[in-house]
């Protein structure tokens, strides 16, 4: 069994930033990859940001140059470092853990508002 454990998320105002932990508990943690995925209501869930066991990263165009992905593969924990933040990020937050062996998790979501 694997859980995935979010934290930061919360309100922000515009330019602002916040940053997004996740952290995976279980037995066999052979994590290929971890990334964020979120969404607004009435959108689907897309990928923001994904960082790949060697530390490769992929971005969503709306979020490079802003956002900043990481991983610690001892801890098996992603953090999404989120700044000059915009009313359009306003999302609920998924951490993704992708396994070597196939099996895919995702945490409970974290909201992010944008707003003044």
């Amino acid at each position: 069994q694997v859980h995935l454990v979010e934290s930061g998320g919360g309100l922000v105002q515009p330019g602002g930033s916040l940053r997004l932990s996740c952290t995976a508990f279980g037995s066999h943690l052979n994590i290929k990859v971890m990334g964020w995925y979120r969404q607004a209501p009435g959108n689907q869930r897309e990928l923001v940001a994904q960082i790949n066991w060697s530390g490769s990263t992929n971005y969503a165009d709306s979020v490079k140059g802003r956002f900043t992905i990481s991983r610690d593969n001892a801890k098996n924990t992603v953090t999404l470092q989120m700044n000059s933040l915009k009313p359009g990020d306003t999302a609920v937050y998924y951490c993704n853990a992708e396994f070597f062996a196939g099996a895919n998790y995702w945490g409970q979501g974290t909201q992010v508002t944008v707003s003044s």
